[in-house]
């Protein structure tokens, strides 16, 4: 057997550099590149295994400096979303606080069946020098450091304590990042000792190697029934979730659309699934969703879930589908598909859909559905047109949030990437946003991470350097995670941020007061005589540090200065922000919620506004049901 002697660093990036996957004769770089910060947990490792391969973007691992680990996950999150968990990156840190910033990130790929590889540093594998820098002692156990809080938010998790357990390790990390069931974070914590170790490698570890991204078919006797559930329903509804997208199953949903008529709605992660102009596109669906999506979910008889893990928001807290729904659920995860005691068609989404779609040639639903959920569909545009549509009275007024939308849309192409996470915008996103084009509705509410937008429009810009890309986030986000604005403009990477001030967070103080928390501790404002946050106004300048970290930066203050600055903006060859203040009680506000959302209430309380809140909240849980 002919060896090489590297050390584990070494043949690590090595190996990382040598892995495929391939769909559809498609081939793909498995590990795109390596993000990093250095500390004395990695520096001395991977730092000089990158350095040793080469630098640059012909590198075979090239490399991303950040400014913020959990930044660096989103980035890298965002960058694999973008090319439809076919490509991945990594991310290297030091021991301690580097390591521990990675958890944050690596739930939210987790929540969202993202793939993305961690290489935290680890303590010595030795113990000769214990405790290190930034060890974490526990007196009841000598193996456990703080990549241990790794564990539950990661798909897999391996220790590699010794040279020789680099190679299992190693494979079994590239299978969970191949595997359309099983993906998500996955951590290889590496002790920094053992990260400089050599050893006498087999060459065929470092041979290229094609991960094969499988497209499982259904089963014949399960397809039978499942096409025998959709002729046998008056009223079918399907939900698209964001399987469709990882699944490449856009076109295979038009087909089965354009054959049955079945009218599509979409969670967070799956609308764009249909473009917003398909007659059979209604929407979004859920406590977030259109009036016409909820309202055909509330008399549906057959639930066709594709790709969607049927969170609350979809189900409005399994207050929105009838007690005499059924449910067919399209997944390759079993764990998804057998949700909600539905018949599991446990497939990819892509092959699921061309084969129930010619399964059921020639069967249609009634024309009197049709012309319903058309009607409806019609209703909810003008609503939509409403919400966008700026006001001659207000002219010299600050927009609305969802007039800053209205003036995005009219801005965008259908090859932009709007990019949201967290407030209230994603739900403003989730009923009107015209969705053009499969990958242009990048809204992460899986884990609803604030934060997440800014290095996640640098992953998505990184994954597709030709598409312009929109990070959408209040001030209150902002203020999360802007660090990596340094790391947009240091590597030229042209990003747009839209920063929308409203002095606070906007969205939670409205949930607050809808539940009797008053809005307390939700507003950026100076403390009141009483010790409350209702003084002045922070004198906060976000746009100014913006540009202090070297973002472009437009100012508007009405709606046609804000919609001549996203044309300068996404006209520039630099990273851009476009800030402005918001109408805090506009003409038009947002559509209210069509569907219920379960926070808990207080169930005692000697405050007014609490009791009101606890009663509205006993009067929605009565709705509730289990679908067994």
């Amino acid at each position: 057997m002919t060896t090489v002697r590297l050390t584990v660093a070494q043949a690590l990036v090595r190996f990382l550099a040598a892995q495929y996957t391939e769909r559809d004769g498609q081939r793909h770089r498995l590990i795109d590149a390596c993000w990093g910060i250095f500390g004395h947990g990695n520096v001395a490792g991977l730092g000089q295994a990158l350095v040793e391969s080469g630098q640059g973007p012909d590198a075979p691992l090239p490399f991303h400096q950040g400014r913020n680990e959990q930044a660096m996950v989103h980035a890298a999150v965002g960058f694999a979303r973008q090319r439809g968990r076919l490509s991945a990156q990594a991310v290297t840190t030091s021991i301690g606080p580097g390591a521990t910033n990675l958890v944050t990130g690596a739930a939210l790929a987790t929540v969202n069946r993202l793939p993305v590889l961690l290489l935290p540093g680890d303590i010595f594998a030795s113990r000769v020098p214990d405790p290190v820098l930034q060890q974490l002692e526990v007196p009841y156990a000598g193996d456990i450091s703080v990549n241990d809080a790794l564990r539950p938010v990661s798909r897999y998790f391996d220790r590699v304590l010794r040279p020789e357990a680099l190679v299992p390790a190693a494979l079994q990390a590239m299978r969970v990042l191949t595997d359309p069931a099983e993906v998500g974070a996955v951590t290889l914590a590496l002790p920094q000792d053992v990260q400089t170790e050599a050893h006498d490698w087999p060459e065929e570890f470092f041979a290229e190697r094609i991960w094969r991204v499988a497209r499982p078919v259904p089963e014949p006797e399960v397809l039978a029934l499942a096409a025998e559930a959709v002729r046998g329903a008056r009223r079918p509804l399907l939900v698209a979730g964001g399987g469709i997208h990882h699944s490449e199953a856009e076109e295979a949903l038009r087909a089965f659309a354009d054959v049955t008529g079945v009218p599509v709605a979409s969670t967070q992660a799956g609308k764009g699934s249909l473009a917003h102009d398909h007659p059979c596109d209604v929407g979004g669906i859920g406590h977030t969703g259109t009036a016409v999506a909820d309202e055909l979910a509330r008399a549906a008889d057959l639930v066709i879930g594709v790709g969607t893990r049927y969170t609350d928001f979809t189900t409005a807290s399994g207050t929105l589908f009838p007690a005499t729904a059924r449910f067919l659920n399209l997944n390759v995860a079993a764990f998804d598909g057998h949700k909600l005691g539905a018949l599991a068609v446990v497939a990819d989404a892509r092959a699921a859909l061309e084969a129930l779609t010619g399964a059921l040639r020639g069967h249609r639903v009634s024309p009197d559905y049709e012309a319903e959920y058309r009607r409806g569909k019609q209703a909810w545009e003008r609503t939509v047109a409403e919400a966008f549509a700026p006001h001659p009275l207000e002219e010299k007024a600050r927009p609305s949030q969802t007039q800053v939308l209205g003036a995005l849309d009219s801005v965008v192409g259908d090859e932009d990437v709007v990019i949201n996470a967290a407030g209230s915008m994603p739900g403003d996103l989730h009923k009107l946003w015209r969705a053009r084009s499969p990958r242009q509705y990048h809204v992460e509410y899986g884990y609803s991470c604030m934060g997440y937008e800014i290095p996640a429009a640098i992953g998505v810009r990184l994954a597709a350097p030709d598409r312009p890309v929109w990070a959408l986030v209040g001030d209150g986000t902002y203020l999360m995670l802007p660090t990596e604005i340094v790391t947009a403009v240091q590597e030229g990477v042209n990003i747009n941020i839209v920063l929308v001030q409203n002095h606070g967070y906007a969205s939670i103080g409205g949930l607050s007061e809808q539940t009797g928390g008053e809005r307390f501790g939700t507003a950026y404002r100076f403390r009141d005589a009483e010790g409350g946050y209702t003084g002045e106004v922070l004198p906060v300048d976000l746009a100014a540090n913006a540009a202090s970290l070297g973002m472009e930066v437009y100012r508007a203050a009405t709606y046609d200065q804000l919609r001549e600055a996203l044309a300068a903006a996404r006209a520039s060859e630099r990273p851009s922000c476009v800030h402005v203040e918001t109408e805090q009680d506009p003409a038009v506000p947002a559509p209210a919620p069509q569907a219920w959302w379960d926070v808990a209430v207080a169930e005692t309380s000697q405050r007014p506004a609490a009791r009101r809140a606890r009663a509205e909240y006993e009067r929605q849980r009565a709705h509730q049901r289990r679908h067994l």
